[in-house]
């Protein structure tokens, strides 16, 4: 595993966009999106993810030079077209938009169509957050999960973000609906380990805790079984009615070719009823009341949604980004 430091990865994959049609200024931002995801710790859809992103440009199925477009309004409601560009470039500008339009209206919505996939989710709950925002954003997915009583993988393990403001540590969860995203299915079979917890299902129907037969067998259990399957169909219906894009059965089932996605925005603003500290302090107590309660194990705490992403970013951004070895040498090699 090497280690990196940022301003070099960035520049690295910046010059990759850039040769493949991406405007300057758009590739550096496409490629700090990446890089800040791997500082994070989310190694599945950061540097790792990069390649397969190249190979959606290069299949058509991303256009690098396309930008998102606004095509309705009413209010603090928005419906806007990706026009198939960058997922992750798309996804920052409606939730910038929501942002904006929340600091007018107290609460703002971007309903966005026809897009990408947007790489990590809780990139956008960060951004709202950082924005002094409530932020909640969510996307559909190819179909890779089977409905609860189903076999085949026909809904999305659409994740969903919730992101809460507070100066001393934002609160960012950042889920799918499946107990365990692909990505880190790959990651624990790369790593030759067990899942702490069953995740899906083998090809006979057991439950199991091996990654790698529930990605031969297509059958991710969902969060909450029953209840992690109808959640992920009414996101599934709200991000494309509103966006009037696809839904999950209309999307191809090769990774390569997940094009034309539906995704949602919300921005609220805490301060829209003036400013208050009292918001804030019961933020705080919350997060106190967990950091006092009893862990299940010794010598380790409970943690609120986030925390541990801030610990992991202090220490890429002093040691480096953590980047295979391999994967380091596909991308110098574009």
């Amino acid at each position: 595993m090497n280690r990196i430091p940022f301003v070099d990865v960035q520049r690295t994959l910046a010059g990759v966009l850039v040769r493949l049609g991406m405007r300057a200024d758009r590739a550096q931002t496409c490629a700090r999106l990446f890089a800040e995801t791997t500082r994070d710790g989310v190694y599945t859809h950061g540097i790792n993810r990069f390649p397969r992103f190249v190979g959606t440009i290069r299949n058509g199925s991303v256009d690098p030079a396309a930008e998102a477009r606004r095509v309705g309004g009413f209010g603090a409601l928005e419906r806007w077209d990706g026009l198939k560009g960058p997922g992750n470039l798309n996804a920052l500008a409606a939730m910038e938009r929501a942002i904006g339009l929340a600091r007018e209206h107290g609460v703002g919505c971007v309903a966005l169509g026809n897009t990408n996939h947007w790489m990590r989710a809780g990139t956008y709950g960060w951004q709202a957050a950082e924005a002094g925002m409530i932020g909640i954003c969510w996307t559909n997915t190819m179909p890779n999960l089977p409905p609860w009583g189903g076999v085949e993988p026909v809904i999305g393990n659409n994740p969903v973000v919730f992101a809460v403001p507070r100066a001393k540590g934002h609160v960012v969860l950042d889920m799918a609906m499946s107990q365990f995203s692909y990505g880190s299915l790959e990651s624990y079979r790369k790593k030759g380990e067990m899942l702490p917890v069953d995740g899906g299902f083998d090809e006979q129907g057991n439950l199991t805790r091996d990654p790698g037969a529930i990605e031969k067998s297509q059958r991710a259990l969902p969060v909450g079984y029953w209840k992690g399957s109808g959640l992920s169909v009414v996101l599934d219906m709200i991000a494309a009615m509103m966006s009037l894009g696809r839904a999950t059965h209309q999307l191809s089932h090769d990774p390569l070719f997940e094009a034309g996605i539906s995704q949602m925005f919300l921005a609220m603003n805490p301060l829209a009823f003036g400013p208050s500290p009292r918001a804030d302090e019961i933020a705080d107590e919350i997060v106190t009341s967990l950091h006092n309660s009893k862990s299940a194990k010794q010598g380790s705490g409970v943690r609120y949604p986030g925390e541990q992403t801030l610990r992991v970013r202090a220490e890429n951004e002093r040691l480096g980004l953590p980047v295979e070895a391999a994967v380091w040498e596909l991308i110098l090699g574009m």
